[in-house]
């Protein structure tokens, strides 16, 4: 556990205990530490006053005043010298500045623990699946699926960085309609490059790609399947499923998001279906209705139950998905992140009934929704079809502005928000462009290293850190170890680039007005330990998001 951390928790339990003191024995209510909206009225506030309002039947003010005396008291026996100051704020707040002393506290915390900064040392973690991107087999990966990448990839590492054991997994849809489609879009353009004029399947797949594959198999196998084509069309769905999963993966790995588990959609077999329904069946879960068999997921909170094996005897898709799930826990995990696309919130009441029906909490899983990214060029909204081939692939996009960019693009908003990505202003080398901003941070830290030349730093004197800048920066990487508990709690990557972003401000504004490589040698020193945290704490947060760090830029 880190010093901030420490501290927070010392300051709730000062707060509870003069909570306490004026209430008795009436019950406490929860104690709620965080960061007052306006920086300017200090470093931590709680608004415990406004919630003793009704209950002590007193204006929140003069609870308030109440508490701070107490609070004061109590903090200084616990950690001396850890609040400089606890001011009462109306409508009842109280803020709370910590002293210069807590700033230097948390450095030397930083400076040990180093690249495990702002990690969770506790031992109750969980076994965690998240599935992301899982995209069909059908084409190359879109800019959605790239958000999703991004996504699933920074929050497992975050999560790990908590203490979990998680595995990623990519489900490869490899079976059904649209690798049906798939393989037919393919024999339609093969038999159509030796003149065979034949009708283009319904919803077919209409992309240059498609026609580079059967020319591609054209030139491997010539006229094989020109004479019975209908008996080939197995040999095209599996020729372009597993063509276009070698470039998913490849994009996937120049994009350096890399998968634990690829699972097949074959290894879910009709008998593990059939076991799964008949589970269901024994616990009341399923019953039969028009000639089909139905699902109670209105059992769980879904708004109406579900067909899971059709009146012509056909599984739905729903049914192995519940059987995947199944499969998931039956490995091992006790929870499960799914990573979907906006078209599939619908189905999340579904799934997450059949996790409760098969007997697991409901927070067992979690299905997160990452919204569409938009990509403008030249000013101009690009357009994005996969079906009709017109879509701009994460390659596409990595290709024109690098794979940091990317990727940090894709996580600078909340995932349930639109993205607007601008592929010109990726590109921009200036503090406009966030990603460049941080880590610029990063790369100008190891100039002014190299330039100052070995020194040890084990002795720096760290009361010379007096300036206000310094202090702001100092407090702003304690914030760091509560940034990533919020970020894996919420499964909110942004959370971590908002912070970065925010440090190398601070960073930057202070390099702008003061000199780090001084002629007062203990100065020089001090100031140096400041900077080297502030490289580590970016540092530990660019390698969460997958973002690479310069030494140079």
């Amino acid at each position: 556990m880190d010093f901030s951390q420490i501290s927070e928790i010392i300051l709730e339990q000062g707060i509870k205990k003069a909570v306490k003191k004026i209430m008795g024995d009436q019950s406490c209510p929860d104690i709620i530490v965080g960061a007052p909206r306006d920086p300017a009225h200090g470093d931590l506030s709680s608004s415990i006053a406004l919630q003793l309002t009704k209950i002590l039947k007193k204006n929140p003010v003069q609870i308030a005043e109440t508490l701070k005396t107490d609070i004061i008291e109590l903090l200084d026996k616990k950690i001396p010298g850890l609040i400089e100051s606890v001011n009462v704020v109306n409508p009842g707040f109280i803020n709370f500045i910590l002293s210069k002393e807590y700033a230097y506290e948390v450095l030397k915390t930083v400076e040990k623990e180093g690249g495990s900064f702002g990690s969770s040392k506790n031992k109750d973690h969980h076994n965690i699946q998240i599935e992301f991107v899982s995209a069909n087999p059908t084409g190359p990966l879109t800019v959605a699926h790239g958000r999703q990448a991004a996504v699933g990839d920074a929050l497992a590492n975050i999560l790990k960085f908590m203490g979990n054991n998680v595995t990623k997994e990519f489900y490869i849809n490899d079976e059904g309609r649209q690798i049906n489609v798939l393989g037919d879009s393919i024999l339609y353009h093969y038999l159509a490059a030796f003149g065979k004029n034949g009708v283009f399947p319904e919803d077919g797949y209409q992309g240059e790609y498609i026609k580079g594959i059967a020319l591609r198999i054209k030139d491997e196998y010539n006229d094989k399947f020109v004479k019975d084509p209908q008996s080939s069309r197995d040999f095209f769905r599996k020729y372009g499923a597993d063509f276009l999963l070698n470039i998913i993966k490849e994009d996937l790995k120049q994009f350096k998001v890399d998968f634990d588990s690829w699972f097949s959609q074959k290894n879910i077999t009709k008998s593990d279906i059939d076991k799964v329904l008949s589970l269901l069946k024994e616990k009341g879960y399923i019953y039969q209705q028009d000639g089909a068999l139905w699902f109670k997921s209105t059992d769980f909170n879904d708004e109406k139950d579900r067909v899971v094996v059709k009146s012509d005897g056909q599984f739905t898709y729903f049914a192995p998905d519940i059987a995947y799930h199944k499969n998931k826990y039956e490995r091992g995990f006790d929870k499960l992140i799914n990573i979907w696309g906006p078209d599939h919130h619908g189905y999340i009441p579904r799934i997450t009934a059949a996790a409760q029906a098969l007997g697991h909490d409901h927070d067992a899983i979690k299905v997160l929704i990452v919204q569409l990214a938009t990509i403008y060029k030249n000013g101009q909204e690009l357009s994005m079809s996969t079906r009709k081939g017109e879509f701009i692939s994460l390659k596409e996009v990595m290709d024109e502005v690098g794979e940091d960019v990317t990727k940090f693009c894709f996580l600078m908003r909340n995932l349930d928000t639109h993205l607007d990505f601008d592929l010109d202003k990726a590109k921009e080398q200036s503090a406009d462009n966030p990603v460049y901003y941080i880590q610029y941070a990063h790369a100008r830290i190891w100039s002014i290293h190299e330039k100052a030349g070995a020194i040890d730093l084990s002795k720096a004197d760290l009361s010379l850190l007096k300036e206000e800048e310094e202090i702001a920066i100092a407090k702003t990487i304690g914030v760091f170890p509560k940034t990533v508990r919020s970020s894996a709690e919420k499964l909110e990557p942004f959370f971590v680039i908002s912070y970065l972003n925010e440090l190398a401000s601070k960073f930057h504004n202070f390099y702008g007005k003061y000199k780090v490589i001084t002629d007062d040698n203990e100065l020089l020193k001090a100031r140096l330990f400041l900077i080297d945290c502030v490289k580590i704490c970016l540092a530990n947060g660019l390698k969460l998001l997958g973002v690479s760090l310069p030494k140079k830029m």
